[in-house]
């Protein structure tokens, strides 16, 4: 996206199935497991590059030798660096590995922030590591609730409370296994190793999960060896996994686990809402439901436009779609002039979706170029073929993101003068007044890099028409599950929604918005209505799509601006099995979405910057 928002988080777990001397002999390194620990996250570095971490758990450790050790690092080349720390040595050569790539979305980057986390203790059984890719709505009720359980937890971040709520669980596991073993008479050196066998994991996440509202992939890892991997029941955050005899590995995406290890994509599954994989000390691996997965999933829709890497067989081909629908409505604003239209992208992450696009507007052609034949076919001569022929976009590579440049001009002016190159152009391909340039985006939130730098640039190639397609619909409502899309004035959508109510006067709409959402403001989340949907009902997407581009329009600006977005029908025929839409409909998988967006709008009215949850 042309926007910078940042993307959601990525776990990897790797767990050893057999003793590591079985790894060195067959690979030929001890480091094995740990090369493809860096594979697995390196892999997945469009997914956090705030930050990254690694954990590994060594097991058969003597008394008073440490078993867990963990690295972070938030420089400007995490992944490389956290590994650079794991190769001294051997301390992280082990049998379980848990690694963390970090967006923050909340928090600042110290390295004290960075997953994964410790909890730690001098039971093995009671020490655990956390690491994740989620957000939860509620941490206010989590942390109420963990204060009834006699608890005073030093921090209220959303990671630190989930660590405290799966560790009192895993305190309360504990001792009811180590009480009923005691009343048979073992002794506690024995107990010990029959907690570590039969903690129940599963009733572990159960307890602890029963209350959480969010989006989550959930990993962790019990000093003795047992490990887990939970989704939430709405599925909205990814997980896959794949397991043989040699190992398990779970993922935040697909592809990654078929480089990493060469396997089929049909050998990697998908792990179901409301699941956890399960793997215990002793190796073995079982799926088991911790929540009910929900009737009606909502998959996260914006993992398959943009966050999740395009090598994903499913998302390739989902991609190619959302850029397919978007034919009609470009062909409507070229006025079906192909003759005369340049088609490109911007960014990188569009092309997938520009792939679709051109290869439907090359089927257009092709039947166009058949029905002229057809109806000529009589009279056709060398240059009649050669003029139905000459009916076809120009493919080009128009705009290329420049280094990160910096200025440190203080005058706005100039300022903003510097950041309209933040892209490049190539100069030659688009004729000067003839020509429509069509450039597809995979999606806009705030649209200040459109406005400010993308069709300034586009605009000295002097086309007729500018064209800017969104293969993603309009951007409405915020997101409370791990995305940086949190506060309603950022949203170009929205302002065009009220700047079109202000104008046919009807700012009792939004005043009425306002009103409706402050009386639920200290209402149970499980009763709130979303009534930010409101501001939308009288409006239609053409309405919304013009002002948007007026909007966004540069006063300068010489070629004649028109911005297009694909439509919900039309995301939802591209990717069926992922309605998570929320961003788009306002429709929110669970309560605490509703209680976050009324809140969002309660903020945005009176002035308020601040995040909704």
């Amino acid at each position: 996206m042309s926007d910078s928002i940042k993307h959601e988080c990525g776990i990897a777990m790797l767990r050893l199935r057999k003793p590591l001397e079985y790894y060195e002999k067959k690979y030929g390194s001890k480091y094995w497991a740990l090369n493809r620990m860096y594979l697995l996250m390196e892999k997945q570095h469009n997914r956090g590059q705030d930050g990254a971490g690694l954990a590994n758990i060594k097991f058969n450790t003597p008394a008073g030798e440490q078993f867990i050790h963990i690295a972070k690092s938030n420089s400007s080349k995490p992944i490389q660096d956290v590994f650079a720390q794991a190769f001294k040595g051997d301390d992280f050569v082990g049998e379980l590995y848990l690694g963390h790539l970090r967006y923050g979305t909340f928090g600042k980057n110290e390295l004290e922030n960075l997953h994964p986390f410790l909890r730690q203790s001098n039971w093995r059984s009671r020490s655990l590591v956390l690491a994740g890719n989620f957000n939860l709505t509620n941490i206010d009720e989590l942390l109420d609730k963990l204060m009834e359980l006699g608890q005073h937890p030093v921090k209220t971040a959303d990671t630190a409370i989930i660590l405290e709520k799966l560790g009192s669980f895993v305190d309360r596991e504990v001792e009811k296994v180590f009480k009923s073993y005691k009343l048979k008479g073992y002794n506690n050196s024995e107990i010990s190793k029959l907690v570590e066998e039969e903690l129940d994991i599963q009733n572990i996440l159960v307890r602890a999960a029963k209350r959480w509202d969010g989006g989550y992939v959930m990993g962790g890892m019990l000093g003795h060896g047992d490990a887990f991997v939970l989704r939430d029941e709405n599925g909205i955050r990814p997980c896959f996994y794949y397991y043989n005899d040699e190992i398990a590995v779970i993922t935040s995406e697909r592809p990654v686990i078929q480089t990493a290890f060469n396997v089929k994509i049909n050998d990697v599954k998908e792990l179901e809402p409301g699941h956890a994989i399960i793997i215990k000390r002793n190796g073995e691996v079982a799926i088991k439901k911790v929540k009910e997965p929900s009737a009606n999933p909502q998959k996260c829709s914006f993992e398959r436009i943009y966050f999740s890497r395009g090598t994903d067989s499913d998302i390739y081909r989902e991609r190619k779609a959302l850029g397919w629908n978007l034919r009609e409505d470009v062909l409507k604003a070229i006025d079906y002039d192909l003759k005369n239209t340049v088609i490109s992208y911007i960014p990188n992450t569009a092309s997938v979706a520009f792939q679709g696009l051109a290869q439907s507007l090359n089927e257009y052609v092709d039947n166009k170029r058949i029905e002229e034949i057809l109806q000529n076919k009589n009279e056709l001569t060398e240059d009649k073929l050669k003029e139905i022929f000459s009916l076809a976009p120009r493919r080009e590579y128009i705009a290329v993101k420049d280094v990160k440049m910096r200025t440190f001009i203080t005058n706005d002016d100039e300022r903003d003068h510097m950041v309209a190159h933040v892209y490049d152009v190539t100069y030659g391909q688009v004729r000067n007044d003839i020509d429509n340039l069509v450039v597809l985006d995979d999606s806009i939130v705030r649209g200040t890099t459109l406005k400010q730098s993308i069709i300034r640039i586009l605009d000295r190639l002097h086309p007729k028409k500018i064209i800017i397609a969104s293969s993603a619909p309009q951007i409405r409502y915020p997101d409370c599950y791990g995305i940086d899309m949190s506060r309603m004035g950022d949203f170009i959508a929205f302002n065009a929604a009220i700047n079109l109510l202000k104008e046919k006067g009807m700012q009792n709409v939004i005043d009425e918005v306002y009103r409706k959402s402050k009386a639920q403001e200290n209402l149970p989340k499980e009763v709130i209505v979303n009534h930010v949907k409101e501001i939308y009902a009288n409006l239609s997407t053409e309405e919304i799509s013009k002002k948007i581009t007026s909007l966004l329009t540069p006063e300068d600006c010489v070629a004649e601006i028109e911005i297009v977005y694909q439509t919900l029908e039309g995301l939802r025929q591209a990717c069926p099995d992922h309605r998570g839409d929320w961003y788009f409909s306002g429709n929110y998988p669970t309560p605490g979405g509703n209680k976050v967006v009324n809140q969002a709008f309660i903020n945005y009215y009176e002035g308020n910057n601040k995040r909704a949850y």
